[in-house]
């Protein structure tokens, strides 16, 4: 009777230390460009290249009991194709045509940094810190031009947020960095200038 009453209680105490641990996730942000652009270009021909610049796809922990378990992970092959015709449709909204042509200006945008920071004691999820960065290489001719554009987030959660909210959050906060690059007025300008 006693074996089994503590077996009970094991087994029990087992699942509640699981219902701790958050299961890793795979996010599939929708990057968009969310403001009015000021057409500057003519139509010109500009080469669009979007270039994944981290070091890994993985963001960082949801913490929990067991954060090493608990990994955020955007992959390249995911968000590059999206950023590539976010940025493609940018380039137009900015009066120029995005164009694979060497003698063209180039427009490179490298996605620096992407990452989510969850507090690292207590067992519950209840913020995060979600951060992007992209960084704008522009050159035409033999006039260059950079830039880093960044944007975060800190969100406070009632519960442990699931992977369509995070989705949502490090959507909100691509668009907002990569909306900061395409307003830069430096861009269009040199953009412009060929």
């Amino acid at each position: 009777m006693l074996q089994r009453l503590l077996f009970g209680l094991i087994t029990v105490t087992s699942l509640t230390l699981v219902g701790c641990a958050n299961s890793p996730q795979q996010l599939s942000p929708q990057p968009k460009v969310t403001a009015q652009l000021a057409p500057v270009g003519h139509g010109q021909p500009v080469s669009v290249r979007v270039v994944d610049g981290r070091p890994s796809p993985t963001l960082g922990s949801r913490g929990g009991l067991y954060p090493e378990t608990a990994l955020i992970s955007v992959t390249g092959q995911d968000v590059l194709p999206k950023l590539q015709a976010q940025a493609e449709a940018a380039v137009r909204l900015l009066g120029f045509t995005p164009a694979n042509s060497p003698s063209a200006p180039q427009l490179t945008i490298t996605l620096a940094e992407l990452k989510y920071q969850s507090p690292k004691d207590g067992l519950y999820v209840t913020e995060a810190s979600i951060g992007a960065t992209f960084k704008s290489d522009v050159s035409a001719g033999t006039r260059r031009y950079s830039g880093r554009y960044g944007a975060s987030l800190n969100q406070r959660f009632g519960m442990s947020p699931n992977q369509e909210t995070n989705t949502k959050l490090v959507s909100d906060v691509l668009s907002d960095a990569l909306t900061r690059l395409f307003k830069d007025p430096s861009i269009g300008q040199l953009l412009s200038s060929q």
